[in-house]
């Protein structure tokens, strides 16, 4: 087998978190998603994101996020902006939708209509989303690629 042979990179398929509790945590997220508990114990959360999932892990320890980031993908940003607000929950400046958990993880909000990030029809069925459409702008950049939705 040649050195130069690679896996392919194609999704990440969850994003682990830690945060100070997990109650916190849940009760925190539940703020402003909802959100199907896939699995808990004393120390860890599991929560479903159709076919990915996030992690809370107790025992963050580290200084707040500055650029580190994950972006979440949501099917109503300015719903999610309202949410945060009456949580007390201050955006970041800068031109994203980006605010930090009460642990410090930076968490950047994206409506799912406007990026190419796509879950299969299947699966938005199965979250009970079948309905949710891209913007023209996404199904061009998905077009760009050959990946444009039929």
């Amino acid at each position: 087998m040649s050195g130069s042979q690679k896996a392919r990179a194609i999704g990440i398929n969850h994003v682990a978190l830690e945060v100070g509790n997990i109650d916190q945590a849940l009760e925190f997220y539940a703020g402003f998603i909802e959100f199907e508990l896939r699995g808990r114990s004393e120390d860890m959360a599991f929560i479903d994101l159709g076919d990915q999932f996030m992690n809370f892990s107790t025992g963050r320890k580290q200084a707040a996020d500055d650029a580190r980031h994950f972006g979440l993908v949501v099917t109503d940003r300015e719903l999610v902006a309202q949410s945060l607000d009456s949580m007390g929950v201050s955006l970041l400046p800068g031109p994203f939708m980006d605010f930090l958990d009460p642990w410090g993880n930076r968490i950047e909000i994206i409506d799912y209509e406007s990026i190419q990030f796509t879950k299969a029809p299947h699966v938005l069925r199965g979250m009970g989303l079948g309905g949710l459409e891209k913007t023209t702008d996404a199904i061009t950049e998905l077009a760009d690629k050959g990946m444009a939705p039929e």
